[in-house]
């Protein structure tokens, strides 16, 4: 079962982001954003053999020290020149045995193209989210929710995620 997977969110109106949930990496439970409602969520789709990798160091860092403040979610996808192969199981333990990564990954999903996960048509669509159109341009693109589950930022794979422009939007 890939919960949203069937959901239709092809007209173009502005959508509401806590509708949305996702399978959980390990495909036993479900990532129901509305969970997280009242903290901002920084999605970030994630890859084990990217030059940007390491970052999950820093996602897990950021998790650690402002969690109270901001949910990170991995979202692991094999779209960008195959750099995350991986099974469900070998992305979790590459995860656990690397960066020991406590915030939850969600199954591995398309973020963009004609088979995109309702969720990342979601955060690329302007006429959706209401805030602007963008790409997902490669991995380890951040995409910050505010606390009422507006779409409020997105950043590209260079910003680390512990850096002052991304700490800034998450503390404002």
């Amino acid at each position: 079962v890939k919960p949203s997977q069937e959901m239709n969110v092809s007209n173009n109106t502005k959508q509401d982001f806590y509708m949305f949930s996702i399978a959980s990496l390990d495909n036993k439970s479900v990532i129901n954003m509305q969970d997280y409602k009242g903290k901002k969520i920084l999605l970030v789709n994630v890859a084990s053999k990217c030059g940007y990798t390491s970052q999950y160091a820093d996602l897990q860092k950021l998790n650690e020290l402002h969690g109270d403040i901001v949910q990170v979610i991995g979202v692991p996808c094999n779209q960008f020149l195959g750099q995350e192969p991986g099974t469900n199981a070998e992305i979790s333990q590459f995860c656990q045995e690397n960066y020991n990564v406590t915030f939850p990954l969600t199954d591995k999903i398309k973020v963009k193209g004609d088979s995109q996960h309702p969720l990342y048509r979601w955060l690329t669509n302007k006429n959706l989210n209401g805030l602007d159109d963008f790409s997902v341009s490669w991995n380890f693109n951040k995409f910050l929710i505010d606390e009422n589950g507006n779409l409020i930022n997105h950043f590209g794979s260079s910003v680390k995620p512990l850096s002052e422009e991304l700490l800034n939007a998450i503390k404002s």
